[in-house]
């Protein structure tokens, strides 16, 4: 298992397929529990996590390990990622061709983590998760089964910094979380 994940971040860490590996400090493959009960995928690395190779580690990461923790979590006991592993120019979404560059890195890390809940971080995490045609105000708190994962998208932590009253919603997304893990037997069990 360690050897697919070496082999994994050692591609991640080696891409140039896209331009989005230029002018970038640090890759961003993810971390955290690599036999996580929930995986957590957010849409790309922003000046902080380039800064530090790290997934979510700035205002919006403070805030999400804040939210975990409102539901008995710790971030240790997650696994974090993104859509993308390099830092977009000026924090832009990433474009449909760095996403379809970057898309194999993400599903290699779900096969290899075998999540039995995907929390997606924002509308750029629905679209490619779940499909180009969906939209966050519609979709958030609504799950999706897929491979016998269960899938919820909620608003993005940065957009809960921007607009407060969207903390709400996002609550009740967190708690239907771990509502869900609380009702699914154990990984392996």
């Amino acid at each position: 298992m360690d050897e697919r994940w070496e082999q994994l971040n050692t591609h991640i860490q080696v891409c140039a397929r896209c331009a989005l590996a230029q002018g970038i400090t640090n890759k961003v493959p993810g971390q955290g529990n690599r036999n996580a009960r929930l995986m957590i995928i957010g849409e790309g690395p922003g000046a902080d996590e380039d800064a530090s190779g790290l997934a979510f580690v700035g205002k919006a990461g403070q805030l999400l390990t804040r939210m975990l923790a409102a539901i008995d979590l710790a971030r240790e006991d997650v696994f974090i990622a993104n859509v993308v592993k390099c830092r977009p120019p000026g924090n832009r979404a990433p474009l449909p061709e760095e996403v379809a560059t970057c898309l194999p890195f993400l599903r290699e890390q779900t096969r290899l983590i075998r999540p039995q809940v995907i929390l997606l971080l924002g509308a750029s995490a629905l679209k490619v998760v779940l499909g180009p045609d969906k939209r966050i105000t519609r979709c958030r708190g609504q799950w999706t089964e897929s491979k016998g994962v269960f899938i919820l998208p909620t608003f993005h932590p940065a957009a809960l910094l921007r607009d407060p009253a969207k903390k709400k919603d996002a609550w009740a997304d967190l708690q239907a979380v771990r509502d869900k893990l609380a009702e699914l037997p154990f990984k392996g069990a």
